[in-house]
């Protein structure tokens, strides 16, 4: 018995099945998810309990047993589409090239504007391009999915222009097919026929909400576009290739100085369940502290039941105090998102803490405190102190020295033994003094004395990096590039 994807339904540990849920697993580890043996197991146990050809039965049982983090969600998606992919000769890309220009799909001989397609069996090969366009105006009014699929299918065939082992991402294929679709004047086409419809009685209420349903059709036929060109590829290349092409770090493991403009959004979503689960942390791990000191009196009292041996040592249980925590960021270019990140994690459990204190620089330096007090959205106040912070003194360079020195003459007097310092930065000087002894006058004062490098290890000290130098003064330096280093780190502040 097979199911959909074309393999075989016994889960046996021989089985295909098996060995591609194997290969499924081994690839979610390598994309950075926690699966443990045990879990592997659990999948493997829990699609014997299902009926194999429901697709989406099989989806979310391998996925409750599998994903434990809703950030992994969409990393555990992709790969199922990859690896569980529909399969079959449908799919197979044509070696021969009999038909490049799709030149059997049209009347008449007739050939569309743009990239060549390919030809392939299934109805809607003798389709027009006007006519396949107006099938999926016709498609996207009425909402009907059936045909938004088999559209979607031809629609590949004819404008991607798929080549059988050609190294090309399917970001390339989507766009030659959307390119030739043209959904933006498919969406406007939509909304005039609408307002057509509903003559003077659309309110703009009505008219945005009819816009959002069909930019959501839209979307939903991306998706369907998008999802038969990665069978394609899967067919073509295999499901190992296709993933190793498809694989992105998850969320935490973006670099913070090199993500992208969505790799930032995912970041900001990221940052918020992340902070939960933090301030859950420290609160325990402040409650169920160290035991302290031995209770010479208590233990006497109490070895009296055991004449007089002191079997059972008593302890002072310490009083758990909030520390003070000052943040001294750079938030020049270089680092400017990984001060933004850090910063928005600490307000955002600023309960863990007696008190909270930022500062940031360039070659000049500002308290920013002001604008975290009394704000609902961290974001907002962190966007301020991008915009608003008087950090430049002459030239807009980073001067560590320069900054450290205003710290120290104006603030420095305020680090005391509940202080907890973090010195957010690169520590790239651009070849100032570095003034490191205030970093050991500050150790000396505060508490505790970290600094947070967003640079790898390998780059520390080389160049104008002098890491090193202030390092030497520090209770610790952490390389923290992302989300997941960042997690790792606050353990220290309690």
């Amino acid at each position: 018995m097979t199911d959909t994807t074309g393999v075989a339904t016994d889960p046996g540990a021989d089985s295909p099945l098996f060995n591609l849920i194997e290969g499924f697993v081994v690839e979610l580890r390598t994309a950075g998810l926690p699966v443990s043996l045990v879990e592997n197991i659990d999948a493997a146990q829990a699609v014997r309990h299902i009926p194999i050809e429901d697709r989406a039965a099989f989806k979310y049982a391998l996925a409750a047993t599998l994903v434990k983090n809703n950030a992994h969600w969409k990393t555990f998606e992709t790969l199922f589409e990859v690896y569980f992919s529909l399969r079959g000769n449908e799919y197979a890309l044509d070696p021969d090239g009999d038909d490049p220009f799709g030149e059997g799909d049209f009347e008449d001989g007739e050939n569309p504007d743009g990239p060549p397609g390919q030809g392939g069996e299934g109805g809607g090969e003798g389709l027009s391009p006007e006519e396949l366009a107006e099938l999926l105006y016709q498609a996207l009014m009425k909402g009907d999915q059936a045909l938004m699929r088999a559209l979607a299918k031809q629609a590949v065939k004819r404008y991607a222009g798929m080549e059988p082992g050609r190294p090309v991402g399917g970001t390339y294929y989507l766009y030659r097919t959307l390119r030739n679709l043209d959904l933006d004047g498919m969406l406007e086409r939509l909304m005039d026929q609408s307002r057509e419809d509903a003559g003077d009685d659309m309110s703009s209420l009505d008219e945005r909400l009819q816009k959002d349903e069909y930019e959501h059709r839209l979307e939903e036929l991306r998706k369907e576009i998008e999802a038969e060109i990665r069978r394609r590829l899967v067919a073509d290349r295999g499901a190992e290739a296709m993933a190793k092409t498809l694989r992105k770090p998850l969320p935490e493991d973006v670099d913070f100085m090199h993500a992208s403009r969505d790799e930032m959004a995912n970041l900001r979503r990221a940052i918020y369940p992340l902070t939960r689960k933090l301030a859950v942390r420290l609160a325990r791990k402040r409650r169920h502290g160290r035991k302290g000191p031995l209770d010479f009196r208590n233990t006497v009292r109490h070895s009296l039941s055991y004449g007089g041996v002191p079997a059972e040592p008593k302890f002072r249980y310490p009083r758990p105090s909030k520390p003070e925590i000052i943040v001294i960021a750079d938030i020049s270019g270089s680092v400017a998102a990984f001060a933004r990140f850090t910063l928005h994690l600490v307000y955002a459990i600023s309960s863990q803490f007696s008190k909270v204190r930022a500062f940031v620089f360039i070659d000049g330096l500002d308290e920013v405190t002001r604008f975290f007090e009394g704000v609902d959205d961290i974001a907002e106040a962190v966007h301020r102190v991008n915009t608003e912070a008087d950090v430049v003194w002459v030239d807009g360079h980073s001067d560590y020295g320069h900054a450290f020195e205003v710290f120290w003459e104006n603030f420095g007097k305020e680090v005391g033994p509940k202080s907890t310092v973090l010195v957010l930065g690169d520590a790239r000087n651009n070849y100032h003094a570095s003034q490191a002894w205030i970093m050991k006058e500050i150790q000396h004062r505060a508490r505790k004395l970290f600094w947070l490098n967003p640079e790898p290890k390998a780059y520390w000290n080389t160049g104008d990096s002098i890491v090193g130098e202030y390092g030497a003064h520090c209770d610790g330096v952490f390389e923290v590039r992302n989300l997941r280093q960042l997690e790792g780190f606050v353990d220290n502040l309690v």
